[in-house]
């Protein structure tokens, strides 16, 4: 499986580790918050030299919350994504940067925004990709199409940031198919080219934690979309539910580190492509299990 960004194609026989940076004061784990954009690139180094393949960097925590404008977004994540993607400490008048800079031309950059303008601006700031959390409008896919980078187009039922009551779809997995299908069409219409497409089911995005656990069982169904598979499930929420046995008493972000282990190796058993992920531990789960889903060369 291929998926095409604004400057290259990632071929996808192995699953890739996105590393989550958050410009942000308030993301739901508190370990993955960068207040700054200099403490951004700092953790972005970090994650590159941990061994991540990609950085997901955004500004907007997707948990419910107010309207953040979009000068204010950019004015976090623009620097962020400019600082990393140049791989220069001078834009900061900072010393918290002390590792040695990395080579940005083999570490893609994803822009985490629902945000046309703000992903824009991240766009001409180093992004070759945007990660959209908002289910693709008319107006996202023509700056995509414009661009050329690439996208995760990700599944929900209405605005980001707002909570709403879990949705019955009768047979879950179905209706994403049905779903992707529909936003995949529209994009193709707008000039989007399919390869530049990545699709994320969205779990813990109106879907309750049953629905979020048959997804994964069923993840390999979504591969005949023809896709690649984008899956972001990093210490959320149901797995604090699982773990705790209840969604009133669900486990915190800082106690799911080993559900999420398990989570990853078993999404990747199902054909995820592209993991975000906070941990180390997590991408040493995907990298394993990725050798035994996937059977490539010899390690020796």
């Amino acid at each position: 499986m291929n998926w095409r960004l604004t400057d290259r194609t990632l071929e996808l026989e192995q699953p890739l580790g996105a590393g989550i940076v958050n410009v942000t004061v308030d993301s739901m784990f508190e370990g993955a918050r960068s207040g700054t954009p200099a403490q951004a690139v700092a953790d972005g180094l970090a994650l590159v030299e941990a061994g991540f393949e990609m950085l997901d960097v955004g500004a907007v925590a997707a948990k419910a919350g107010p309207p953040v404008t979009a000068d204010d977004e950019a004015a976090a994540l623009v620097p962020a994504i400019e600082g990393l993607a140049r791989r220069s400490r001078g834009s900061f008048d900072t010393h918290e940067v002390q590792r040695e800079p990395w080579d940005a031309g083999r570490v893609p950059i994803s822009a985490d925004t629902f945000s046309v303008e703000v992903a824009r601006r991240a766009l001409a700031a180093g992004a070759v990709a945007v990660n959209d959390i908002g289910g693709g409008s008319e107006e996202m896919f023509d700056l995509v199409a414009g661009t050329g980078c690439g996208y995760v187009l990700m599944h929900i039922e209405g605005p980001p940031r707002v909570d709403r009551p879990w949705r019955e779809y009768g047979d879950v997995v179905d209706h994403l198919k049905a779903w992707f299908e529909g936003r995949v069409e529209l994009a193709r219409e707008l000039g989007v080219a399919e390869e530049q497409i990545a699709i994320d089911p969205g779990l813990d995005f109106d879907l309750s934690p049953e629905q979020d656990l048959e997804i994964l069982r069923r993840l390999g169904e979504l591969r005949s979309l023809g896709r690649a598979l984008y899956v972001s499930l990093s210490r959320k929420d149901f797995i604090g539910a699982v773990l705790a046995g209840s969604w009133e008493g669900r486990l915190p972000p800082s106690e799911r580190e080993w559900g999420t282990v398990a989570a990853v190796a078993l999404a990747v058993r199902e054909g995820a492509d592209v993991l975000r992920i906070h941990d180390r531990s997590s991408l040493q789960a995907m990298r394993i299990a990725g050798r035994i889903a996937r059977p490539q060369r010899s390690v020796a």
